[in-house]
């Protein structure tokens, strides 16, 4: 079985969206400075890389993190290419995903540039609403992509957020999807057991025979 971990890491400098608090790791104690062992204090936003949107994220009342269905996170899996040049990820890219597929993976040109370099860039490919409206009428209940928001929206009403998580679907975002050929795969998804916590860190990796 081959194995792919589609998981950004996490370090100082790493790419964080705009407003959210960056990552930092600090040595409290050193083999390298004689210590009889080595460990760092972390701080990290409930957002950062590779993470799982909970629906209370953005819908009042909502599962937390702590309280969500990991069946939902693991499981088939489809991975779908979305071509170099698109813009947004829309009905016609979602044309594609067969009714009743639960877990859909988006790789856009984000997986490229992220090869590249790992910084933000604001012009990002995500989905759109009709695409949203879409996925969940094939009854897609968990929906990734390679880019640190699902969607790219500066009126700020985030439609998009609200109606996947509104309707009872999840959202992993931050992959890293660029050695990861389009197709079936198991997905293993696992966030942080952030007692109340509003988004979780994961280790995602995809898996195939």
């Amino acid at each position: 079985m081959r194995r792919w971990d589609v998981s950004m890491p996490l370090y100082p400098g790493m790419p964080a969206f705009p407003g959210d608090p960056a990552f930092s790791s600090q040595s409290v104690h050193s083999v390298a400075r004689g210590d009889p062992y080595s460990i760092s204090a972390v701080s990290l936003g409930t957002h950062a890389g590779t993470h799982v949107d909970p629906p209370c994220h953005f819908v009042a009342g909502g599962a937390t993190v702590d309280q969500i269905d990991l069946t939902t996170l693991n499981g088939p899996c489809r991975v779908v290419d979305v071509p170099i040049g698109r813009s947004s990820v829309g009905p016609s890219e979602v044309a594609s995903v067969p009714a009743g597929t639960s877990r859909v993976l988006f790789r856009t040109s984000n997986s490229t540039r992220w090869h590249d370099q790992l910084a933000f860039f604001p012009d990002y490919v995500a989905l759109d609403e009709a695409g949203a409206r879409a996925l969940l009428d094939r009854g897609t209940r968990l929906v990734g992509i390679d880019s640190l928001s699902v969607e790219n929206d500066p009126s700020g009403r985030f439609a998009v957020h609200h109606l996947l998580l509104g309707n009872g679907a999840l959202i992993l975002e931050g992959l890293l999807l660029a050695d990861v050929p389009a197709g079936e795969y198991d997905l293993e998804c696992l966030p942080l057991r952030l007692r109340g916590g509003d988004g979780g860190p994961a280790r995602a990796v995809l898996s195939s025979p």
